[in-house]
């Protein structure tokens, strides 16, 4: 063989070689879309995951759908509009046994809690009669329903004996700011922002779910899918939750990636930006099995007994089966 014509089939072997590489590579790279709060923490997450390329390295190309509010992203998740959404458990639970069976895959424990400024004379639960108690969402949010619940168990009825204001987490962080509220249930980045500033927290949700009897410590909030999506795209969807813990892990072990994400928490001053930090690197999920699944299961059970069928709809126990399992797919 003349050596031209050698050197011209090994050029086409090589071309041939990473083509075929590049197709095989492109083929395994599966757009995955989830549809997320436009400013929610899980952004800082799926930023890293971009950033990092670990999107690619898991075989999956991230596409990030922002949207206004949780209710749009239900939406686009029931019109097949996106393909993951952030949810709890609660909503998962009451959408079972619909043609979607949608699944739940648990992303973080960071909870809400309780804020008191410093010198607040409340000290317990039982202080917040009479006060002005400002509840981040609705009358159904799980942490006002679990905080009624251990009340209750006190023989108080917070329902009536205090006065409720319900709102946005921001609007709320700055009406007791202004010493408009006496106390406020708020979600856990914005309890964070107000311990940056002095404030007192009361108790946690976990504190409170502790005192409920429930000593283990659940996520609360996780990633939600369509059940016949995840069986058809397992792969994709196993890496994508592979990639969301390895970017956890970098902001919480790399200043470099963490300052990368810094402008998407909106804080300007070190002692709010370090307590964002603590407060979501505390949320990591390290361990989720049956244990976990059993606490989850007796919660939902308190919730029903105080939330009812406006909280759950008809389905009174939790499905076990709503839980992804990376390990057995």
């Amino acid at each position: 063989m003349q050596p031209f014509l050698k050197t011209q089939i090994i050029f086409l072997i090589f071309v041939m070689s990473a083509t075929f590489s590049h197709f095989s590579f492109a083929e395994s790279t599966h757009p995955i879309k989830i549809s997320v709060l436009k400013f929610g923490t899980i952004n800082w997450t799926l930023e890293t995951i971009k950033n990092s390329g670990l999107d690619e390295k898991n075989n999956f190309k991230l596409i990030v759908q922002p949207l206004a509010s949780t209710q749009a992203s239900k939406i686009a998740l029931q019109a097949n509009a996106t393909d993951i959404i952030a949810s709890d458990w609660t909503w998962v639970a009451r959408q079972r046994g619909s043609p979607s069976n949608y699944l739940f895959a648990p992303y973080s424990s960071s909870a809400g809690s309780i804020m008191v400024p410093a010198q607040s004379t409340i000290q317990s639960i039982d202080d917040l009669v009479g006060k002005n108690l400002g509840i981040a969402g609705r009358a159904l949010d799980k942490n006002w329903l679990l905080l009624r619940t251990l009340a209750l168990r006190n023989g108080i009825d917070l329902n009536k004996a205090a006065t409720k204001t319900f709102g946005a987490p921001p609007l709320l962080n700055n009406l007791i700011q202004r010493n408009e509220l006496d106390a406020l249930i708020n979600f856990w980045h914005y309890s964070a922002r107000l311990k940056a500033k002095g404030y007192r927290e009361l108790i946690s949700t976990h504190g409170i779910i502790h005192q409920l009897g429930i000593h283990t410590t659940v996520p609360i909030l996780g990633y939600v899918f369509n059940e016949e999506w995840a069986n058809k795209n397992t792969i994709q969807l196993n890496g994508f939750l592979s990639a969301s813990r390895e970017a956890a892990d970098l902001l919480c072990t790399s200043d470099k990636h963490w300052n990368a994400i810094l402008p998407l928490t909106r804080a300007k001053d070190k002692t709010t930006q370090q307590m964002l930090r603590n407060g979501y690197c505390k949320g990591r999920i390290t361990h989720f099995g049956q244990k976990e699944k059993q606490a989850i299961s007796d919660i939902y059970t308190l919730l029903y007994k105080v939330g009812g069928q406006k909280l759950i709809g008809s389905v009174k126990t939790l499905d076990p089966n709503l839980f992804w399992n990376e390990t057995q797919h």
